[in-house]
């Protein structure tokens, strides 16, 4: 057996790289994305108080702290047994605007954008947001002044942009002011137009590369989400559903029962864990979250633009393109703007600047459960505190977990389809990590390390010998 490998997989969040095994005949007959990091936040947040937690697991990453810290705050508002101040629950959800929209035009124009627009063969060394930069400076700036659009949201809220101290277990820290509400409605002209921009490029280059899109890692899956009462896509709360292929329900149920529902397998060949609905087993109870999940498995959105142009997906998912992997990217950019939307709605609410923000009182229950929507999928924090309220147990399953197993058939399924043996196309490894892209995970919350992100390829031959090495970073 022959082995290729491509380390690290770049423009992403984190460490990882992908393996590629070669038969006799030079074919590709397996592809493992391989996550090199180590996270330990279950074992040192052990012993630490509940009240520490939002602000302990936002470290696990610099671009999701938003997410998590949301999450935390919601495991433990369960075990305070409390149902929060309605003002704090419309500012945590407005924190949680800020935080996607920050993070979908940071993958969008900084990450996807390059292979899109630049092209899969364009020269590496400006196949980058600097080449974006350089060739779209009109969209580039748009992008850079979007993103800092959602993480202004996040600071007049919370005081700074990265790992803010905001939600906090029984609310929020403090409430919005008014001349920061002010403020804020007053970028949302701008930060529209930025959206509208990506979407117009994006079904551009969807309308000229219609049939790369159909071949590119295109597979059936479940999908799944949180949905509120009228089952559309909830960010912030609602219950869990799957669906199947074919976007026919599943199973729906309260996210605080996910131990029932969802099982963890562990290969040796990687640190994140791989994620599986139980009923089906694994590795065939294969399911996808995040914009493409979803999308696939709400029966709408809540906000008129965004639900506009969800019409204007289905009608091209229709077309046999509903499990395309590049079909993340036109999904986010919906999100990016159902996100503009309701942020904006929040903003616009009476009594969004009131003071009652927070409750106090003692830890009523030994456990509990917070589940948000992150940018990347479905986000689970599970704690278990002891009669002081101290941590006793952690379990995390992030969204990158969850889309383990699609990832690593998005890689096998473009390796199948591009890779020549007899070649190594550089522009045809850019497409194997642009399967990964697609998802665009954060191996730093799937596992957690310092440091830059490396992509290693490997090729082995028939006998397992490593015959070719390829590093990046």
């Amino acid at each position: 057996m022959k082995v290729v490998n491509i380390d690290p997989v770049s423009r992403l969040e984190g460490h990882g790289k992908v393996s590629l095994h070669l038969d006799g005949d030079g074919q590709v007959s397996e592809a493992r994305f391989h996550v090199t990091q180590f996270r330990g936040f279950e074992a040192f947040c052990q012993g630490r108080p509940m009240e520490e937690m939002p602000i302990i697991t936002q470290r696990i990453c610099g671009i999701c702290p938003v997410s998590h810290q949301l999450a935390s705050a919601k495991a433990c508002d369960a075990i305070l047994g409390v149902e929060i101040p309605e003002t704090a629950r419309l500012l945590r959800e407005l924190l949680h605007m800020g935080q996607y929209i920050q993070s979908h035009a940071l993958h969008f124009f900084y990450l996807a954008s390059p292979d899109l627009l630049l092209g899969w063969n364009a020269d590496p060394a400006v196949r980058n947001v600097v080449g974006v930069i350089a060739n779209f400076p009109e969209a580039a700036k748009q992008g850079v002044g979007l993103r800092k659009f959602g993480q202004e949201i996040i600071k007049a809220l919370a005081g700074k942009k990265v790992h803010p101290p905001f939600a906090i277990p029984g609310g929020v820290s403090d409430p919005l002011l008014p001349q920061d509400r002010e403020r804020i409605l007053a970028g949302f002209g701008q930060a529209h137009q930025a959206c509208q921009t990506g979407l117009e490029l994006l079904k551009g280059w969807l309308e000229k590369n219609v049939d790369q899109a159909r071949e590119f890692a295109n597979f059936e899956s479940m999908y799944a989400g949180l949905v509120d009462d009228q089952g559309r896509s909830n960010f912030y709360h609602g219950r869990m559903r799957m669906v199947d292929a074919g976007g026919k329900p599943v199973v729906e149920f309260d996210p605080a029962d996910y131990l029932e529902h969802i099982g963890e397998h562990v290969e040796p060949w990687s640190y994140m864990k791989f994620p599986f609905y139980k009923a089906k087993g694994y590795p065939e109870g294969i399911y996808r979250v995040g914009p493409l999940g979803r999308l696939n498995s709400a029966d709408g959105l809540s906000t008129p633009l965004a639900a506009a142009e969800l019409k204007n997906f289905r009608s091209l998912t229709a077309d046999g393109l509903k499990g395309s992997s590049l079909l993340y990217h036109y999904a986010r950019l919906i999100e990016l703007l159902y996100a503009l939307e309701r942020a904006e709605e929040i903003l616009s609410q009476e009594g969004i600047c009131r003071r009652e923000v927070r409750l106090t009182t003692r830890p009523q229950n030994d456990q509990g459960v917070g589940v948000i929507e992150a940018p990347r999928g479905t986000l689970i924090h599970h704690y278990w505190v002891d009669d002081k309220g101290a941590i006793e147990k952690v379990n995390l399953i992030v969204a990158t977990g969850h889309n383990n197993l699609a990832m690593n058939r998005a890689v096998g399924l473009v390796a199948k389809r591009y890779l020549n043996p007899s070649s190594l196309a550089e522009e045809n490894l850019n497409r194997i990590e642009g399967a990964i892209r697609c998802y665009d995970p954060c191996l730093s919350c799937a596992t957690h390390a310092l440091g830059q992100m490396p992509l290693k390829v490997e090729w082995f031959d028939s006998g397992g010998r490593l015959v070719h090495e390829l590093r990046r970073g």
